[in-house]
């Protein structure tokens, strides 16, 4: 068959020319580069290839199949996202800007103390290794669907050439690289999706109008759901997808720290706006795809299959959309999970070697502190393979939903912790701060399940307000006024000072 054999040389060739191009930028190596990428990044590279690394190959493959469920009402979560950028670049860019931060959780260490910093490195880890994984897992997935299996090669090794092939291209240039090959991925990515939107209407013999008045005649073309009852309800949708992407953008060391390799606070602004910008017609593009998909499927007497992420690799490998779709799709999947799965193993082992390690500090070797980094790296790789091979053992569901799920309690304490620290002149007990960041989520878990049974609510992404709320609540109760307690050290000082003295 020539479809497999087709999609495995177009893996295999997207991988060396990744790791060509990387060869390319990742000269030097040192840690300034690997975290920092010297602060010299310019800001219009960094908004297109951030596309590639938030859409990741999960959209790529799960949106088009979530319009079945939803229609197109994903876009009113999408606008959300738009007023979430906005939010990030005017309120937490200049702050991480002013404190020339490199990773972001430096800022709860300055704000409340070691723990607090501590805590929020952790939820991210926790978060981005989760969320990171289970959309490598996806994009591994189709891939060993496309391009291995039916070379008899196991859905393990498909997976371990893809992490190989990320760590060796990331292990010494790091966010460096990734902001130039980001870039790259973020290109074949949207050629890719552009190809196979185009295949899909030539096969249904449709004019670019027609494929508009396709979309829009639909069902699955609907927007806008004004019913309050409905979970996909525009403004519950417009704020859960606002505060999403504060969340998992702003408050997300990943995505933040190739903003911050920008020179100026000015440049890291607009690349912020033209991202968020760009976020809108990218997934109405994904959206429109999975019309087609599913009408020409019904047209044809296609059965597809129930989960929505495999509806686009079952049409592709049974050969439905003809061979010329191959090519392209297996490089725009390759390219999203591997912009998606680097810069989220960057990330990681830069917040372990800075929170958790603080190799940052003056008094850490330099020959020492960049050994640990590569250590650091290698783990980061086998935690990420152990996280792919624990969903493969269970699988099932949207996967974007799943992640989406996910954040609500993750990222939930880290929503608190920020609010809290910007919103009020409070401190907090430092020790007693982890203590309430478990705890939100243990409270949320058991709303959400009580829920349906006392009020005959379901919560939907909004859980992430209410976990950051709780979080907020617990800090208030351990917190303390930062100018009385500033005013009692002095006091206790002054008295010491007496008593020495007497």
């Amino acid at each position: 068959m020539e479809s497999p054999t087709l999609a495995f040389a177009a893996l295999a060739a997207y991988v060396v020319l990744l790791i060509a191009a990387a060869r390319r930028t990742g000269r030097g190596g040192g840690n300034d580069d690997f975290f920092r990428a010297g602060r010299r990044s310019p800001w219009a590279l960094v908004a297109f290839g951030m596309i590639g690394a938030s859409v990741s190959g999960v959209s790529l493959v799960s949106v088009p199949g979530w319009v079945r469920q939803t229609g197109m009402t994903y876009l009113q979560m999408c606008a959300g996202f738009m007023a979430g950028y906005v939010v990030i670049a005017f309120i937490l860019l200049p702050l991480y800007y002013r404190l020339r931060l490199t990773s972001i959780y430096a800022y709860l260490g300055l704000r409340f103390g070691p723990q607090s910093r501590l805590t929020g490195a952790v939820f991210f880890l926790l978060s981005k290794l989760t969320g990171a994984s289970a959309r490598l897992y996806l994009a591994c997935a189709v891939l060993h669907e496309l391009a291995t299996a039916p070379l008899g090669i196991p859905f393990a090794a498909t997976a371990a050439v893809v992490l190989a092939a990320i760590y060796l291209y990331t292990r010494k240039g790091g966010v460096r690289t990734l902001v130039r090959t980001d870039a790259l991925q973020t290109f074949c990515m949207l050629a890719a999706t552009t190809a196979v939107l185009c295949a899909v209407a030539n096969k249904m013999g449709l004019t670019p109008s027609e494929v508009a008045h396709t979309i829009g005649q639909s069902q699955m073309g609907k927007i806008f759901e004004w019913d309050a009852a409905s979970p996909q309800f525009f403004l519950r949708q417009f704020v859960s997808g606002m505060f999403i992407t504060i969340v998992m953008t702003g408050l997300d060391q990943d995505m933040m720290q190739k903003n911050l390799t920008c020179p100026r606070l000015r440049d890291a602004q607009k690349d912020m706006c033209l991202y968020g910008a760009a976020f809108l017609p990218v997934n109405l593009l994904f959206l429109a795809l999975g019309v087609l998909l599913y009408t020409f499927a019904a047209r044809q007497g296609i059965s597809l299959p129930d989960e929505g992420d495999r509806v686009l690799p079952f049409l592709v490998g049974t050969g439905a959309l003809g061979t010329a779709v191959v090519f392209p799709l297996t490089v725009g999947i390759a390219a999203a999970a591997l912009s998606s799965a680097d810069s989220a193993m960057t990330a990681i082992t830069t917040s372990v070697c800075t929170d958790l390690l603080g190799v940052e500090r003056e008094d850490y070797p330099a020959v020492r502190a960049e050994r640990t980094r590569h250590i650091v790296h290698i783990a980061t790789a086998a935690a990420f393979a152990l996280c792919v091979s624990i969903f493969a053992l269970v699988g099932g569901g949207t996967v974007i939903d799943t992640i989406y799920r996910m954040a609500g309690y993750t990222y939930g304490p880290l929503l608190g912790l920020f609010a809290y620290g910007m919103a009020t002149r409070r401190t907090v007990h430092d020790r007693l701060v982890p203590i309430v960041a478990v705890a939100a989520p243990l409270l949320c878990a058991a709303l959400d399940i009580a829920a349906p049974y006392l009020w005959g609510y379901r919560f939907g992404y909004e859980l992430l307000l209410l976990n950051g709320a709780l979080t907020a609540v617990g800090l208030y109760a351990i917190g303390k006024d930062r100018r009385k307690h500033r005013q009692r050290e002095e006091d206790t000082d002054s008295e010491s000072g007496f008593l020495r003295t007497s």
